[in-house]
């Protein structure tokens, strides 16, 4: 075993270009009930307590949780000595007391929501923080010790120019902290901005444009002494996402929450998406992963890393040749979309561009 997912799906306003498992509570009873069986299905697993290793906490908007509710959680998951606790946190739902509970209780990483620093981006993609909300969250953070900071950023936002992302990334560089995740803004159904493509009021950004934006993302924050180890994810000093690597590299995690899933004993786990029918019982649906299917993953998701895979490695651990099982591997080495270095396999630099492409070959 090595983490744990837990979800929050409860939000003080829903986002416009977010898709996950959220909703805005009706009252404070519907919080307190969801976290009466949260525990409970925590609860479940505390005969591998000793062999957690990362914890990660994330939503909705965990930080719209009260000081009194997040200690009912923080309890409950108390006695795993995780090494990465991460709570994501928006800044506008952030305030000392929740600090100054996160120090309690062991939280010793925090995922910010940010997305931009641009009050006119923030409004259009649906943000109620400000710019100096971020800067009090972070400083208030590092004054209670807590200093593994990352933040969220979209690029390839309607209406959002070259010059907002630059500055964007600037106060990245002011922020001075060790982890960036920057994704670019995906048209998903189920938002407001998809409902909004569909009666013409969207127009996503051109590919050219976002390819362009991506270049500068990756350039600035090199610059800025960020090192590029996942293709959406920036770290300084090696601090990088523990709990996210689990993912990448096909490890073991529990899911439990609303809509969570796990990975466990080489079962895929998947709760409930409907409140009731996961207060009623949190297990939607398990389906046991195939070789073929661990395969899949593997690549897929360990090539997203920069350092790619391991080539013996990967021979040795599903006793294939993965160059004869996937002869269309060279086809993208001789399109300078995979190379290999060091016996990894891994993306070019023109690979991060059009890794889609590449993942086309194991699906």
């Amino acid at each position: 075993m090595r983490g744990l997912y837990i979800h929050i799906p409860f939000c003080q306003y829903i986002c416009n270009y977010c898709d996950f498992v959220k909703q805005v509570p009706k009252n404070d009873e519907m919080v307190e009930k969801y976290l009466d069986n949260l525990i409970k299905e925590i609860k479940q697993y505390e005969d591998r307590f000793s062999t957690i290793e990362t914890i990660y906490i994330g939503g909705g908007t965990p930080s719209m949780l009260t000081p009194s509710q997040m200690e009912r959680l923080f309890l409950a998951i108390s006695p795993i000595k995780a090494s990465e606790v991460t709570i994501e946190v928006n800044p506008d739902s952030y305030s000392l007391d929740k600090g100054l509970m996160m120090k309690k209780y062991g939280i010793n990483r925090v995922s910010l929501g940010v997305q931009s620093f641009n009050d006119e981006i923030l409004n259009y993609v649906g943000r109620k923080h400000s710019k100096e909300m971020v800067y009090y969250t972070v400083n208030s953070l590092k004054t209670l010790g807590i200093n593994n900071i990352s933040i969220d950023l979209i690029y390839a936002i309607p209406n959002q120019t070259i010059e907002m992302l630059e500055n964007d990334l600037k106060e990245v560089k002011n922020l001075s902290i060790n982890h960036v995740s920057c994704y670019s803004l995906i048209l998903e159904e189920k938002t407001y901005f998809y409902h909004q493509f569909l009666e013409g009021k969207f127009t996503p950004v051109d590919n050219e444009i976002e390819g362009k934006m991506f270049e500068i993302v990756m350039d600035r924050l090199k610059e800025y002494g960020f090192e590029h180890y996942e293709i959406s994810n920036f770290a300084k000093n090696q601090m990088y996402s523990k709990h996210n690597k689990l993912y990448w590299t096909l490890q073991d995690y529990i899911g439990v929450g609303l809509g969570a899933h796990g990975f466990l004993d080489n079962v895929r786990t998947y709760n409930h998406k409907s409140l009731n029918k996961y207060n009623d019982n949190p297990r939607a649906l398990e389906v046991v992963q195939t070789k073929n299917d661990n395969i899949q993953d593997y690549l897929i998701f360990g090539l997203r890393l920069i350092d790619g895979i391991n080539i013996d490695d990967f021979n040795q651990k599903f006793e294939v040749d993965l160059l004869k099982l996937f002869p269309e591997i060279k086809t993208k080495i001789n399109e300078s979309l995979l190379k290999v270095n060091n016996g990894n396999l891994m993306l070019t630099e023109k690979g991060i561009f059009f890794g889609n492409q590449v993942f086309e070959v194991f699906v």
